[in-house]
């Protein structure tokens, strides 16, 4: 067991209290803290120390993937660790974004490559994701149904959204979706900047009214205050708006477009780092490469956990995906073995204090905001305490038991 030292990635939309406070640290932070990477993603490998000596999880992975990884593991994934975990904590709204699939990703990181290496491909890997909220977390997540959104534009009484809300009525399929989101994100540039402002001003007048959208066009209102005259203000009417509760989860499957608004969660993904931008950042965005892989079928659905065997109360946030899956252990006093037993793992305390045990008598406590990485021959954990752990692992069929539960 290896304790882990994460990067903090100081992006904009960070939060000053959202991590500090996780870790038991002073707060507010000195700059903004947007991430907490666990993992080892070649732009933030988690420190750790082996045999006395500093080095990264990325680097231990790499001196010797079957051992850390276990056999099928390192053969399925080609060596490489395939989840990343994370705390995300966003004081201000990310971007309008969609992550590509497995294919989608090798030929755009490919076809970049070739052509010199700039463009919107970190990597040659899909990067679906879950998402679990520790605190109420506010998303946009996957398209809203074209009648619901030709309503919602419809309702601010503009003359310029009836063309978009039109091309809803009108679709007869999901493509009638890429096809409105087209039309706003492709707005000419010379009328950009007043249209956005009737849209944010509408948007304030119907926000205090009763109504089933009040929520979406007050964060539209909200959101306009750190990306004023930005097309992705509107674009975000067209998505559907929720608030998770602790606890709750999302999946983000590939194609899916979606932003996160506000709040502090887990997030586990396939250890990639690939975004398509639409809109609200300051980064690049690639509106022609975005429409192209976003997939207007897509519906994000809410992952219920489910009951698994394991100490205290575990359940499993499942996800129809091989890259990772999701554990969470709540524990109060007595323990038991840990869940899952075998693959690489990461252990993530949350809250409280947890204490990891292995039948060679190696202990390992994990305060609040700490981590560690258990490799494919770290069996027979035991763990107890009184805390919340969640614990990231592969999918199921991933490693060399196929089931770890």
């Amino acid at each position: 067991m290896d304790l882990l030292l994460p990067i903090i990635k100081p992006y904009a939309w960070g939060s000053h209290e959202g991590i500090a406070r996780l870790q038991g640290r002073d707060v507010p932070s000195a700059g903004p803290e947007a991430e907490l990477w666990m993992g080892a993603h070649a732009s933030g490998p988690a420190g750790m120390t082996r045999d006395g000596h500093p080095t990264t999880l990325r680097d231990a992975v790499a001196d010797d993937p079957e051992r850390e990884l276990g056999a099928a593991c390192a053969r399925r994934f080609d060596g490489r660790l395939p989840f990343l975990l994370k705390v995300l904590a966003a004081e201000q709204p990310l971007s309008i974004q969609v992550h590509p699939d497995r294919e989608q990703a090798r030929a755009g990181f490919a076809a970049q490559q070739a052509a010199g290496g700039h463009g919107a491909y970190a990597d040659d890997w899909p990067k679906p994701e879950l998402l679990c909220a520790l605190s109420r977390f506010e998303v946009l997540a996957g398209f809203r149904g074209r009648a619901q959104a030709a309503r919602i534009l419809e309702d601010l009484g503009l003359d310029r959204l009836r063309p978009v809300a039109a091309l809803l009525r009108d679709g007869t399929g999901d493509e009638a979706l890429t096809e409105a989101l087209r039309a706003l994100l492709e707005w000419p540039r010379h009328d950009r900047e007043p249209f956005v402002a009737e849209v944010v001003e509408a948007s304030r007048r119907r926000a205090p009214l009763p109504g089933p959208h009040r929520a979406a066009y007050d964060a539209v209102v909200r959101m306009s205050e750190y990306h004023p005259g930005d097309l992705g203000l509107v674009a975000s009417l067209l998505l559907d708006h929720r608030v998770l509760e602790p606890g709750e989860a999302l999946f983000m499957p590939a194609g899916g477009l979606h932003a996160y608004v506000r709040g502090v969660g887990v997030e586990l993904l396939a250890n990639s780092d690939n975004v398509l931008r639409a809109g609200l950042t300051a980064k690049e965005v690639d509106v022609p490469e975005l429409l192209r892989i976003t997939d207007p079928s897509v519906r994000v659905p809410e992952v219920r956990p489910t009951g698994v065997p394991g100490p205290g109360r575990t359940r499993l946030y499942d996800c129809p995906v091989e890259e990772f899956a999701l554990y969470r252990t709540e524990l109060a006093g007595p323990g038991g073995p840990l869940v899952p037993s075998s693959g690489p793992r990461i252990a993530f305390c949350a809250e409280g204090t947890v204490r990891l045990r292995t039948g060679q008598g190696e202990e390992l406590r994990l305060g609040p905001g700490a981590s560690c990485f258990l490799s494919a021959s770290d069996e027979d954990v035991l763990v107890d305490g009184e805390g919340t752990l969640f614990v990231a692992a592969t999918g199921p069929g991933a490693d060399d038991r196929g089931s770890r539960a």
